[in-house]
C-alpha cells in the first residue's frame, strides 16, 4: 500500500461521504462511509484495497452524526461484526437531546449510533480541539469541534474539521460544515486552514463561505457529490435546483483551482 485516497461514490443515486486512506506504512484509515446502503460496498473496497478477507482499519474517522456519513459505519458494526476489525473510531457528536431539540428530524441516525455503541464502547476516542492523532504516518490536526452555542443547522454545523498530513501533502476535512459554524472556524483557525487539499463542505453546496475556501486555498477540491448536484440540476436542467453547487464551482474558479476530483465520475483515487 501507498499514500492514496479513494473517494467512493454511492450506490444511490445520494450525495454521500466516504474515504479510505492508505498510507505507505502500512495503514488504512476510513472517514465517514456513506449511507447503510453503502456498507457492502466499502467492506468490498477495503477488502480489495488491503487484500484481506478480514480488513483492519487502524482509525475510522467520523464526521458528524448525519446518515449519508455514519450509516455505512453502523450497519458494519451491527450487521457484518466479524467480518472486519477495527483500533479506534474518532468522533465528537452533540447529545441525543441536542438534535432532538434543534434538529428533530434528523435526531434518528445518532440515537442509531448510540445504540450500537456497546458494541465498540472499549475503542471509542471523543475528540476535541486541537487533538493532534497519528496513524501509521498520517497526521490527523483537529481545527474544530462542535460548539453548541450553535444550533441553526445543528447537524451540519456539529461537523468536527480536521488537517490530514500525508506524505508531505495536507488534506482539509470539512464534513458538512455550514455557514455559522465556518465563520467560527475561520475567526479562531484562520490561519491554519491553508492545505493542498480540501474536501468541499456540504458536498459541495450549501456549506461554508468563500471566506474559508479563501483561507484555505486548496490546490485541488474533493467533491462528494453525484451529477444531478453538481450540475444543481432539480430535472429541468442545468442550475434549476436550489442548491449552491454551481456557485462554489465559480468561488474555486475564483480562487485558480484547476484540479477536481468529483463522484459523478466514478470512484476517485488520489495519490498523494
Amino acid at each position: 500500500m501507498n499514500n492514496t485516497i479513494y473517494m467512493l461514490c454511492s450506490v444511490t443515486p445520494r450525495q454521500m461521504n466516504s474515504f479510505i486512506i492508505t498510507t505507505d506504512e502500512g495503514g488504512v484509515i476510513v472517514v465517514d462511509g456513506g449511507f447503510a446502503e453503502d456498507a457492502e460496498k466499502l467492506l468490498g473496497t477495503l477488502r480489495t484495497v488491503t487484500g484481506e478477507k478480514k480488513p483492519h482499519i487502524d482509525g475510522w474517522f467520523l464526521t458528524h452524526a448525519h446518515d449519508d456519513h455514519i450509516s455505512a459505519f453502523v450497519r458494519l458494526v451491527t450487521e457484518f461484526y466479524g467480518q472486519f476489525s477495527f483500533d479506534r473510531v474518532y468522533y465528537n457528536f452533540p447529545s441525543y437531546q441536542f438534535f432532538e431539540h434543534y434538529e428533530n428530524s434528523e435526531a434518528h441516525t445518532t440515537a442509531e449510533f448510540y445504540a450500537a455503541l456497546p458494541r465498540f464502547a472499549d475503542r471509542i476516542c471523543i475528540v476535541s480541539t486541537d487533538d493532534v492523532y497519528e496513524i501509521k504516518g498520517a497526521k490527523f490536526e483537529f481545527l474544530y469541534t462542535y460548539d453548541t452555542v450553535i444550533t441553526f443547522n445543528a447537524v451540519n454545523n456539529s461537523s468536527s474539521v480536521f488537517k490530514m498530513t500525508l506524505g508531505g501533502k495536507t488534506v482539509l476535512f470539512l464534513g458538512d460544515l455550514g455557514v455559522e459554524a465556518g465563520k467560527k472556524l475561520l475567526s479562531t483557525r484562520g490561519g491554519a486552514l491553508k492545505s493542498d487539499f480540501v474536501q468541499m463542505a456540504h458536498h459541495g453546496q450549501n456549506g461554508v463561505d468563500f471566506d474559508v475556501y479563501r483561507a484555505i486555498a486548496p490546490s485541488a477540491c474533493l467533491w462528494c457529490t453525484p451529477k444531478w448536484l453538481w450540475d444543481n440540476d432539480a430535472g429541468l436542467g442545468y442550475n434549476t435546483h436550489v442548491f449552491k453547487t454551481v456557485v462554489v464551482r465559480g468561488w474555486m474558479d475564483e480562487l485558480g483551482v484547476r484540479e477536481h476530483y468529483v463522484t459523478k465520475d466514478g470512484d476517485q483515487i488520489i495519490r498523494l
